[in-house]
């Protein structure tokens, strides 16, 4: 797969004239890597998503220092949809799906970026493999759909795109504890096919179980980071930073079986 790492190096972010949500944050997603960024509520990982995304200004943001390079080539001062061409594509926070479009013309939506009709065929069977049920519900309104199934046609309408890198904002919020394994499985498994996923999620056992390399947010600094099982490991993270007790690190075997099957190689999106 074609692509490279993504880097933010030295990122500082504003709202308005006064609040500043990220101050010198700095990261990396390695190309076929997973990276977790944890924290709070408040600590700035969804501004975080915006900025690489190009998408602050529609919140009144913009960055004030630093740079986000994807493959080398720059990215900060792209507009959204320049930054969708360059591969780096955003599921929101909140499953926002076009209620009232049909399952089918969602994905449909997410598909305009000049793909030809036969490249987008086989990407839709991709997805449809990946969640069969999109496939059951073609023909019905999004808003129709239960909270899970709308945040797999979430990301399905996402990878409809073709991603190199995937922005995940909360995948799992709200979600019933079988459904959020069932969805992490999943986003495994487009990481083993080629896709480089930055995931923000405040189920902190669940996405160090998913990462290569975790990263935590407070009050818009990286306070710690590194490799996801040290992370995960260390009582002081537990404790301190990420509010998970010994309890909260025991998942599904769907989601412990994550890091075994991490090594296996499938065939690749872009392939």
């Amino acid at each position: 797969m074609s692509g490279g790492s993504l880097t933010v190096h030295d990122l500082a972010v504003h709202y308005g004239r006064a609040v500043r949500p990220l101050r010198r944050v700095s990261l990396e997603v390695a190309q076929g890597g997973v990276a977790a960024v944890l924290g709070a509520n408040g600590a700035g990982k969804s501004t975080l998503l915006r900025a690489i995304s190009g998408t602050l200004r529609f919140h009144r943001g913009g960055i004030d220092s630093g740079r986000i390079t994807f493959g080398g080539q720059r990215l900060d001062g792209l507009d959204p949809a320049a930054i969708v061409r360059r591969g780096i594509v955003q599921v929101p926070e909140g499953r926002r799906v076009f209620a009232r479009m049909t399952v089918e013309e969602n994905l449909q939506a997410g598909g305009l970026s000049g793909v030809g009709r036969g490249e987008l065929r086989r990407i839709r069977t991709r997805v449809l493999e990946l969640f069969p049920v999109l496939g059951e519900r073609a023909g019905q309104r999004a808003g129709l759909l239960s909270g899970g199934e709308q945040q797999m046609l979430a990301i399905g309408r996402a990878l409809m795109a073709r991603p190199k890198v995937l922005l995940l904002d909360e995948p799992t919020l709200g979600l019933a504890p079988q459904i959020a394994a069932r969805i992490a499985a999943t986003i495994g498994e487009i990481n083993r096919q080629g896709i480089s996923v930055l995931l923000v999620e405040q189920n902190a056992a669940l996405a160090l179980r998913m990462a290569d390399d975790g990263y935590v947010l407070d009050v818009g600094e990286v306070v710690l980071s590194g490799p996801a099982d040290e992370l995960a490991a260390s009582d002081e993270v537990r404790r301190r930073y990420l509010g998970v007790s010994e309890e909260g690190l025991e998942e599904d075997e769907a989601v412990a079986g994550l890091s075994a099957a991490r090594g296996r190689t499938l065939s690749r999106w872009a392939s």
